[in-house]
This record gives structure tokens, sequence and C-alpha cells, in this order.
């Protein structure tokens, strides 16, 4: 008998539950045709097994559409009292009164719900979003007031407040709500730094918001000199202003009231470097400096100075002599107080660099090098990276088999680290300007394997180079010609290597080297800071060589230069799209769609700040 009772259950349960499943179908499908009267019959019967909000809505509906209002109200009021922590059902059966033309009952409810909130952040902000969906803006407002008398300090609900008074233009009051979170808890600053990112256009220059954010954050800081939280913000919303300068003014202001002995200071002078404002940087940094010895910062603002004027240097690109003799000076100035030794190595390092590649000064920077070299107690990397910048400066002074033993000396010691495969690299490169190519070429080849993906880019593009022109006698000295001016490019002698750059075009008309001379001419003028002449040569190359190997270069080199010399992000990406699209195996693909997203985000964020104002979708925009 069991036995057989188990196999009528195994029969019906299955088709019980085909059954349910077709009065789904069948409710749905009459629904979605407007058939409420048909669509109620199964909403009863499925609202019976299955009491859910999205099957009550669709059931409620048909009940109203059909004309059943007492049984509607009945079942809002049976649904309500069940969930009375649920305030969904009875902003429901308020709204039910509403459209039944009877207010006060409406009203009644909705003074109830918000006179008998509970101290739960939970309910309460249910029931203010429910307000606000039904496009109810006092009761929500309402709801907050009487919400944060119960919850008082335990739970905070500004950014509802803040939402509320966004959304009837009273800036200030939402402004100070979001910077009140603060005030509730530190570790909510970059919560609110986001939030203001998508209130405030700051690349708008009469932007009211920022006016607004900049004159509250002011006057916190100026109440609460000893607070880091609104410091911080303070130099976060210049920052997004890049108004750098102003900026330095309140954080010397708030250093000097919080005692903090050029700190403050000293760490915005690192903001101002990481965004490139050098010259803010230095004079923060100069700023700690006269602070005096007391600063526990002293020594490193002394540091970082010189650091931004070897950044500024290697940046810029074109300073006058007049300036670069100012900058050797400061080197020296620091190298004359606390003497050559292995903790100025790095001071010595960058004075080296600008004496030989910018000051002209190529004797002074090896001889400082050497000096380097005979210090006591380097280590063998350090030793490494002195011989790479004395090697470096040989080629530029035109030693350039002196070089070669120091940049063979490195690889031998460090043969599997990442700066002997670029002393091998550099190396490899002495023999191609002296037009060994094939044993240049041996050399590269190596290289193609190696872990350091630029070296590895560099020699992979180097060794194509030389198996695309070299061969033919004819070719020979095109490219031995060609090799002699790219040296006089890394010597900076560019007039030089622009006569024997223009010679081969000249001799070799139609030579395949003509997208080679392009884009290293293009190089020599970014070296020089001379960006629109560089952007005319790799234009040229992409009229006339545009669909050659070199094309992908000139893009990235375009989009770069717009992007981080000329601050044009909207032309850098016509030229990283164009990268992307036209040339989807290029090695520089990776760092391109990197690049691009980053500019498109923050196009995206301006629109985002439009559709605001605007009240239009960013979708539409596009």
């Amino acid at each position: 008998m069991k036995h057989f009772i188990v196999s009528i259950l195994l029969l019906v349960l299955p088709l019980a539950s085909i059954a349910q499943d077709t009065d789904h179908q069948l409710a749905e499908h009459y629904y979605a045709n407007g058939e409420f009267d048909k669509a109620l019959t199964y909403y009863e019967k499925i609202f019976e097994r299955e009491p859910t909000k999205p099957i009550f809505s669709k059931y409620l509906e048909c009940l109203t559409e059909t004309g059943e209002s007492k049984t509607a109200e009945k079942l809002l009021k049976k649904m309500a009292a069940r969930n009375r922590y649920d305030h969904e059902y009875s902003v429901m059966l308020a709204k039910f009164y509403e459209d039944q033309g009877e207010p006060k009952k409406a009203e009644e409810i909705y003074d109830d719900l918000i006179d008998n909130l509970t101290n739960s952040s939970r309910n309460i902000i249910q029931l203010y979003n429910l307000f606000k969906g039904q496009g109810k803006s006092e009761k929500a407002y309402e709801t907050l007031v009487q919400g944060r008398k119960l919850l008082k300090k335990s739970y905070p609900l500004n950014f509802q407040f803040a939402e509320y008074y966004g959304s009837i233009g009273e800036t200030r009051n939402m402004m100070d709500e979001y910077l009140d979170l603060m005030d509730y808890h530190p570790t909510y600053i970059t919560t609110v730094q986001n939030v203001m990112s998508s209130q405030i256009d700051f690349a708008k220059e009469d932007s009211e918001e920022y006016v607004i954010l900049k004159e509250a954050i002011i006057e916190r800081t100026q109440k609460n000199p000893d607070d880091d939280n609104f410091a911080e913000m303070l130099t976060w919303l210049f920052t997004q202003r890049q108004n750098f300068s102003a900026a330095l003014v309140h954080i010397k202001a708030m250093d000097k009231r919080s005692a903090s002995n050029g700190r403050k200071v000293y760490e915005f002078g690192l903001i101002c470097v990481e965004n490139k404002d050098f010259s803010t940087a230095r004079k923060a940094f100069k700023y700690v400096v006269e602070v005096g010895e007391t600063s526990a910062y002293f020594l490193s603002a002394q540091n970082s100075l010189l650091n931004v004027s070897f950044q500024e240097v290697t940046t810029r690109r074109n300073f006058t002599q007049a300036e670069l003799d100012e900058i050797v000076d400061d080197y020296r100035l620091v190298l004359d107080t606390y003497g050559k030794q292995r903790t100025t190595l790095g001071v010595m390092l960058e004075l080296a660099h600008i004496q030989a590649f910018y000051a002209k000064r190529e004797v002074e920077a090896i001889v400082l090098l050497n000096e380097a070299l005979d210090l006591d107690r380097l280590t063998d990397m350090e030793m490494a990276e002195v011989k790479m910048e004395l090697a470096d400066v040989y080629v530029l002074k035109g030693d350039i088999w002196e070089a070669s033993l120091l940049y063979m000396q490195v690889d031998k010691s460090f043969k599997y680290e990442p700066i002997g495969h670029e002393a091998k690299f550099k190396n490899a490169r002495i023999f191609y300007y002296d037009s060994e190519f094939e044993f240049a070429q041996s050399q590269l080849d190596v290289l193609k394997q190696s872990t350091t993906k630029l070296i590895a880019n560099d020699a992979l593009k180097l060794s194509l180079f030389i198996t695309d022109n070299y061969g033919l006698d004819s070719n020979y000295i095109a490219m031995s010609n060609f090799a002699k001016a790219d040296l006089f490019v890394e010597q900076h002698r560019y007039d030089e290597a622009f006569l024997l750059f223009d010679s081969i075009i000249h001799q070799f008309p139609a030579h395949s080297l003509g997208d080679e001379i392009l884009i290293k001419k293009a190089y020599a003028m970014q070296l020089t800071g001379q960006w629109n002449k560089a952007i005319g040569f790799l234009e040229e190359l992409l009229k006339f060589h545009g669909t050659d190997i070199l094309a992908d270069d000139a893009l990235f080199q375009l989009g770069d230069i717009y992007q981080n010399h000329l601050l044009d992000n909207e032309n850098a990406a016509v030229y990283y799209k164009k990268l992307l699209f036209d040339h989807r195996g290029s090695l520089h693909t990776v760092e391109t769609r990197k690049r691009y997203k980053a500019i498109r985000d923050l196009t995206h964020r301006n629109y985002l700040r439009w559709e605001k104002r605007l009240n239009i979708s960013y979708d539409i925009l596009l």
C-alpha cells in the first residue's frame, strides 16, 4: 500500500508543478495584452500560493482595473497590517486612496507612517525612498527630519539629506551635508570626494558649485585648523581645478596654524610634482627649506627641490642657458654642503645628467661620474647605475667605444637583470651606429626574449629596422649614413643629423628609409621641446607612409604630444582611437587602450555633469 501511495505522489507532483507553470504563463499573457479580467482569475490563485510583492502588484492592478475596488482596499489593508515594518504596502494603500479621490485618508496614512517611525535606519531610508519615488518631496524631507531625531548620531542620513537638497537646488546645504559626513567619520573623505566629482564641473570656469564648495571648505578649515581631513579636502579641491598656486596659499596658512613644521606644505609639493606643476612644487619645497633644519622634512625638501628641477628640465627640454646654470648651481650647493658620498649619489647622477644632456658640459659630467665611481661602500647595483650614466655621456661626447666597454661590464655583471638587458641593448646600438649591422642584429636577437618588455620591444624594433633596410650596396650606404645621423641625434647634434637625413632623401629619393627619417626628425624636435614641428613631421609621415610599419608609432607619438605636452585630450583621443582601430597588432595597443580609456572616462564624467544639469541622457549625447 505504501509503495502505491508513493507511486501516485510521484505522478501527481509533476502534474501540479506543470499546472502552476501554466497559471503563470496564462496570467502573464492576459496581463500583457491588457485582458485584466482574465488575468485576475489566475493571479488570485497564484497569490494564494506565492504572496510576493511582484505578484501582489499585478494582482492589485487587475483588481483596480476591473472595478474590484472594495476587494483591492481590503487586500491592501490586510497586507499593510501584516507587514507593519514594510512601509511599501502602506504607501500603496495611501496611493490607492488618492486614486479613489480620498486624499484625507491618504494623508492620514502618510502622517502616521512618519509619526510612528522606529529608530531603524533601514526603515527610515525605505520610507524616504518611497516618498521620493512618489514625487512627494515634502514628505520625504519630513521623514528625514524625524529619522535624524530618532537615530541621533548612530547613523548618518547625510547622503539622503544631500540628495534632497540637491533636488530642490539648495546647493550650499547639499555641500554641508556631504562635508558633515567627515565629522561623522574621517574615512568618508574618499566617498565625499567621489560624490563631489560627479556634482561639480571642475573644467567650467564660472562653476557655481565649485565656488560654494570652496567657501564651505575654507570656512571649516578656519574653524578646525588641526583637522587634516578638511586640509586634505581643500588640497583635493584645488587639485581638481588644477589651481595649485591658489592652494599653496591656504596650505601654508594651515601649516602655520597647526604647527606642522612644513609637513603639510611638503606633502602638497609632492602632489604638485605628480600633476607636473613644477613651479608651484618648487615654491612649496623652498618654503619647507626656509622653515629650517628643525623641520623633519628639511632634507627631503632639499632633495625634492633638486628633483623638481631635474624633472622640469627633462620634461620641458627647452630651457635657457641661464636657467640651466642656476639649476646646476643649486645642485652644486647641496653637494658642497653635504659632500660627495653614497647618500648624495642620486644628486650626483641627476647633476651629471643635466650637465651632459642639457647644459652642454659633458666633460664636467664625466669628471663627476668618475668621482662617483670612487665613492666608498657603493653596492654593485649603484656602481652599475653610475657606469650606465657615464656610458650614456660617452656616447653623447662621441667616445662610443669607451661607452661600449662600460655597457659590456654592466651586461656581464647583471646578465639576468633589467639593467643588464638595457646595457646589452645600448651596446648593440653602438655597433649599429658604427655600421656593424650584422653583429648588432645578433645581439638584438638575444634581447627579443628579454623579460623586460620595454627593452624587448626596442630590440625588436631596431632588429626589424635593420632587416627591412639593409642588404644591397646602395642600402648599405643609405643605412650607414642613417646610423651616423641617428647617433648625431643622440648627441644632440641636430643640424648635422638633419643634413645627413636630407642627403639620403636627395641621393635615394624613393628609399624605404623615408618614414624612418621623418620619425627621427620628429623625435629630435621632441627632445628640444619643439612640439609643433614634431607634429608636422609625424603628420607628414602619416600622409605619405600611412600604411607603412611606423604609422602606429607616429599615431602614438601624436597622441602622447597632445595629451602630455599640449594638454589637448580631444586631439589625443583622435589619434589613440585611430591607432586602436587601424593597427590592432601594434606594440602600443595596451598602453594606448589604457590612455584612451582614461580620456574617455574623463569625458564621460563631464557628460554626466551636463546630463544632470540639462536632464538629458548620456547615451543621447553620444
